[in-house]
């Protein structure tokens, strides 16, 4: 028999766990709001406690952060300094293996992502990509050269600093460290805060979209000259919204003005930005995959 994974994908608005030996046999899954750290990290254990814990060969994280995710250190596999209220410093690691007593292994939520796309999804073949999420923040992970993107920390592609035209918008941006950078301005909840309506609740033909393609295609227009990925990936709720991916791509290549000489930028850009192949379970799946990485 192959062997049995849990996933987690640890948001800021929701959790997801999943047991598996493949994103084709998937044994139990389940779907609950982000609460407090005692209460949703209980329910996670709850959920693997029923769930064939007896079968685990090791459990994948995939979190909100900013995380620690150097293994030598004290406070490894922890939270640090988000915003999320009562989430700060909270160890996302040591519950599962106390309870479970198996490997653990941690990765930003982005980063997890990307990985379960490079493994099943829309980055299958590919060795340098980007996966970003669009939502209650905005984050962004990938690989390069077949590994996943580490270094001093962890990518936080979130919070680069954008163009912000004050005069044709004079909203201030909504991050608490940045105010106005990439997330600070386009995330979901900057949505809301700029219009006071969700998101969801906005008509397609509202101005809100026009604004946010031009926001997203400077942050991948910085992406792709800096990090030249084969391919960027792009998943999140704000992304339903039916035009915004073509949008995003035209602005794009408006950006670049032909700098970047190549068919995937020029005739090939429907390839090129994309949705995640996994759809909406990039993330748990890439916890899976992280586990078996171990």
């Amino acid at each position: 028999m192959k062997p049995v994974w849990g996933g987690v994908e640890a948001g800021g608005t929701k959790f997801a766990c999943i047991v598996a030996r493949s994103p084709e046999d998937i044994l139990a899954e389940e779907r609950f709001p982000t609460t407090t750290p005692q209460e949703t990290l209980a329910r996670v254990i709850q959920f693997f406690t029923h769930n064939h814990p007896e079968k685990l060969s090791g459990i994948g994280v995939a979190s909100f952060g900013p995380l620690d995710i150097n293994p030598d250190s004290a406070t490894y596999g922890s939270i640090t300094s988000t915003p999320k209220p009562g989430w700060a410093y909270t160890d996302m690691v040591a519950p599962f293996k106390e309870a479970f007593n198996v490997p653990v292994v941690i990765d930003t939520d982005v980063n997890g992502a990307a990985l379960g796309e490079h493994l099943w999804g829309a980055a299958q073949g590919l060795d340098t990509f980007i996966y970003l999420t669009i939502g209650t923040g905005i984050g962004g992970g990938g690989m390069v050269n077949g590994e996943l993107i580490h270094g001093l920390t962890h990518p936080e592609m979130g919070h680069i600093r954008i163009p912000h035209n004050w005069e044709e918008d004079s909203f201030p941006g909504i991050c608490p460290f940045h105010g106005d950078c990439l997330e600070g301005l386009a995330s979901g909840p900057a949505i809301k805060e700029r219009w006071g309506e969700s998101p969801e609740n906005l008509p397609h033909e509202h101005p809100a979209w026009e604004l946010e393609a031009h926001y997203l295609a400077f942050g991948l227009v910085n992406y792709t000259t800096t990090l030249s990925p084969q391919r960027i990936i792009i998943g999140g709720g704000i992304m339903h919204h039916p035009t915004l991916l073509k949008t995003t791509r035209e602005k794009v290549q408006e950006l670049l003005k032909g700098f970047i000489q190549h068919p995937s930028l020029e005739e090939d850009i429907d390839t090129y930005i994309v949705s995640p192949g996994l759809g909406d379970k990039s993330g748990v799946l890439g916890a899976i995959g992280l586990a078996m990485q171990k």
